[in-house]
């Protein structure tokens, strides 16, 4: 059985890897740029980071399962853990130039996230977490808010632009977050986002339908720093239906009947399907 702290060293180390392909890509003017969906991008330098990534994980662990954003499920897998992995999380900022963008990498054994990296290239500021070991930036524990409700609350975001059905409930929902709130930051990079709210930084962080890899690290990351994480509903559902609500514990309950004033998970179902089984988590 490999231990936490090793597969945790194995996400830094992919991480870094991963990192140093887009720092090589990062305005060199020179990328290839593919179409996933509308607004929705792939460059060439997504898909090296993800290879250097996922073949220094399989590398180290040949037997564990792999599930990537451009490389959807990567064969070979046997056992219970799954590596959920974002080589390029914030590709639009990264075509723009704008250097708001990290790699995400969470490590699952059966329904446990027990390992967690988000590191940002730029800054070279590492986010890591296993169950049980607490949260770290850079080596240093961080704690998730203690702020208590919505007012004065400093908050993140992301706007569901492949999930366009929902914008007019999401948008309820910020209206009514924005006249409560100290101020809603939009920066591009929900596993970034995640690692600040866990950091304390953000007090709290809301999303539609996100993907289960913009996820996995910084769910982890937020509750080994002492903040905690819902659905729409407040269940657990966020890394299968990408409904996430996170924070301090006591701003999300705050935050979580504000939404719950405007969206429900069978709302979004209704309005935005998700198959789950074609995510290609481990259940």
């Amino acid at each position: 059985m490999t231990s936490y702290i090793e597969l945790l060293d194995t996400a830094v180390a992919a991480a870094r890897a991963g990192g140093e392909v887009l720092i090589r890509w990062f305005r060199s003017g020179q990328l290839e740029v593919g179409i996933k969906g509308e607004n929705d991008f792939v460059t060439r330098a997504d898909r090296e980071s993800e290879a250097v990534v996922a073949g220094l994980i399989r590398a180290r662990h040949p037997d564990h399962h792999l599930l990537g954003e451009e490389g959807g499920v990567h064969a070979g897998g046997r056992g219970d853990v799954q590596w959920i992995l974002d080589p390029l999380d914030g590709t639009t900022n990264f075509l723009q130039g704008l250097p708001v963008f990290s790699v995400s990498i969470g490590c699952r054994e059966g329904r446990d996230l027990v390992a967690a990296a988000v590191y940002e290239p730029l800054t070279g500021d590492l986010f890591t977490a296993t169950r049980g070991g607490g949260a770290h930036w850079n080596g240093r524990p961080m704690r998730a808010s203690s702020r208590q409700g919505l007012p004065g609350a400093f908050l993140a975001t992301g706007y569901p632009f492949r999930a366009k059905a929902a914008l007019d409930v999401y948008l309820a929902v910020f209206r009514e977050v924005f006249l409560d709130a100290r101020a809603v930051r939009r920066c591009g990079s929900a596993a970034l986002d995640l690692a600040y709210t866990a950091a304390g930084v953000y007090d709290g962080f809301f999303e539609f339908r996100l993907s289960p890899w913009d996820i996995a690290a910084g769910a982890l990351l937020i509750e080994e720093a002492g903040g905690v994480l819902s659905d729409l509903d407040g269940g657990q559902s966020y890394l299968e239906h990408g409904n996430l609500l996170a924070g301090g514990k006591g701003v999300l309950p705050a935050l979580r009947a504000a939404v719950a004033r405007h969206a429900s998970e069978a709302h979004l179902q209704d309005l935005v399907p998700v198959d789950v089984e074609a995510l290609g988590l481990l259940v």
